[in-house]
């Protein structure tokens, strides 16, 4: 069995786990990502259309005549020769409903490493939240620099600053008269 992916942990790291733990002999094939912008030298490219795979990509897997692309088909292939994919066709659906929530979750994470001005709705709440606890509780994130450089960042974002400095700007009172705290 033959391995392939870049010469990172990447998407490839839930396979090689598998393969481990499923005691499966395997060689590893790492290609050079430092090489990915010479498309004409790059291992990689120099090998992709040469192997037979249907969807030439990485990672890939060949197991025999077995040739396999994209990481979440590897792992379920890996996964059904040892008996992982669940027996009832109940543990099946759970197992794959699963499988593309954890891969859901891997990819924001990519997103958000790849992209560090990647922002969601949630960004605005989470704002809101820390900007709450600083006004309640000034020393608050003193040993968080990541969510005070947070903060400052939405805050010079150049939409959000231009509000924040509108009259349309409403920064308080925060709650209604009957709450302890925030309503002046």
């Amino acid at each position: 069995m033959i391995l392939a992916y870049w010469e990172i942990r990447g998407i490839a790291h839930p396979i090689r786990l598998l393969l481990e733990y499923t005691g499966t002999p395997y060689k590893e094939l790492l290609y050079n990502y430092e090489k990915c912008s010479d498309y004409d030298k790059n291992e990689w490219f120099k090998d992709r259309y040469t192997l037979g795979l249907d969807f030439p990509n990485l990672p890939y897997l060949i197991d025999g005549n077995t040739k396999i692309t994209q990481s979440n088909a590897i792992l379920r292939y890996i996964g059904r020769k040892h008996k992982m994919c669940g027996d009832t066709e109940e543990e099946k659906v759970r197992v794959d409903i699963l499988e593309s929530q954890a891969m859901d979750f891997r990819m924001q994470l990519v997103r958000v490493c790849h992209d560090p001005n990647f922002m969601t709705f949630v960004d605005f709440s989470m704002y809101d939240i820390l900007d709450l606890n600083c006004k309640f509780l000034p020393a608050c994130l003193d040993l968080f620099p990541n969510l005070q450089e947070f903060l400052t960042r939405f805050e010079g974002l150049k939409k959000i600053s231009a509000y924040m400095n509108s009259p349309r700007y409403l920064p308080k009172p925060v709650f209604l008269k009957m709450a302890k705290w925030g309503t002046q």
